[in-house]
């Protein structure tokens, strides 16, 4: 059984017109070949960065956190944070180590780190995540949205958990249930996030399934955004880079929602943590 997102009627900008929640499914083994082009991407950068950093908008010293995928660490988002600092930003990594994916336990951290880096600037953190590293700044931000002034995903699989990725076999092989997953990601989204979001993409990506990527749930401000890129070259390409740029030079929205306001007293909407996913043997 697949457990298709909940469709909503507010507009989603940016869903491309052939997105179909019908097609989704893991990513084919042979697409994993694609990340092979990471390689380029990381020598385009190379070459194209000094000039990259000269033309992007410049910031005024926001605080920003970027969060690594699974079974990655800080050292993977490092080309994309001093990218940021040298535009104008306060760029920090996540500071837990490898991100084993274990992700209530993970939210909670990410959200305490987010308060720490709030209450040091004096102001709400910008949020950037790369693939399980999306996922898990999306949940931060549902969780304190009086911590985060806007979120921006890069290759986060929102819809199923690891259903639609290139881990799901291994999660299969393993016992996991991968239905049973989907349904306390889809659970979590009964209530919105109230941040704005924009969620970045890539048909070429050979890891996450890009129509994965997709918001059609019922939060009240997500913008997508196509690049074309490798899962790996989130972290690594000019275009993303600069598209990033772009992204945290727009004005903050206001928000008068009454559920942007945290309330103390709320129990946890965390849940019990699910099954841990299987360490990968090796990381690329």
């Amino acid at each position: 059984m697949v457990l298709a997102p909940m469709m909503t009627t507010t507009p989603r900008r940016g869903i491309p017109s052939d997105y179909d929640p019908g097609d989704l499914r893991p990513p084919a083994r042979w697409e994993l070949l694609r990340e092979g082009r990471v390689v380029f991407e990381r020598l385009a950068l190379a070459a194209l960065l000094p000039r990259l950093c000269a033309d992007s908008p410049r910031g005024s010293g926001a605080p920003v956190m970027v969060v690594p995928g699974f079974a990655t660490d800080d050292s993977w988002t490092t080309r994309l944070r001093s990218f940021l600092n040298s535009t104008g930003y306060e760029a920090r990594g996540w500071g837990l180590g490898r991100n084993d994916g274990r992700v209530p336990k993970l939210i909670r951290a990410v959200v305490e780190r987010t308060k720490k880096l709030a209450n040091e600037f004096g102001r709400p953190v910008r949020l950037i995540g790369w693939s399980l590293g999306g996922y898990l700044v999306r949940e931060a931000a549902r969780e304190r949205p009086d911590l985060v002034e806007r979120v921006i995903t890069l290759g986060a699989p929102v819809v199923g958990g690891p259903t639609y990725t290139a881990s799901a076999p291994m999660y299969l092989k393993r016992g996991y249930d991968l239905e049973e997953i989907a349904a306390k990601v889809l659970e979590r989204e009964r209530r919105p996030i109230t941040a704005p979001v924009f969620a970045v993409y890539s048909r070429s990506d050979g890891v996450v399934e890009w129509h994965a990527c997709i918001d059609t749930f019922t939060n009240p401000y997500v913008e997508h955004h196509e690049v074309v890129s490798t899962h790996l070259g989130m972290v690594n390409s000019p275009k993303v880079f600069r598209l990033v740029a772009d992204l945290m030079a727009r004005p903050a929205l206001s928000r008068s929602s009454p559920q942007a306001n945290h309330e103390k007293n709320r129990p946890s909407a965390l849940g019990e943590p699910p099954l841990a996913p299987p360490a990968p043997q090796r990381a690329p």
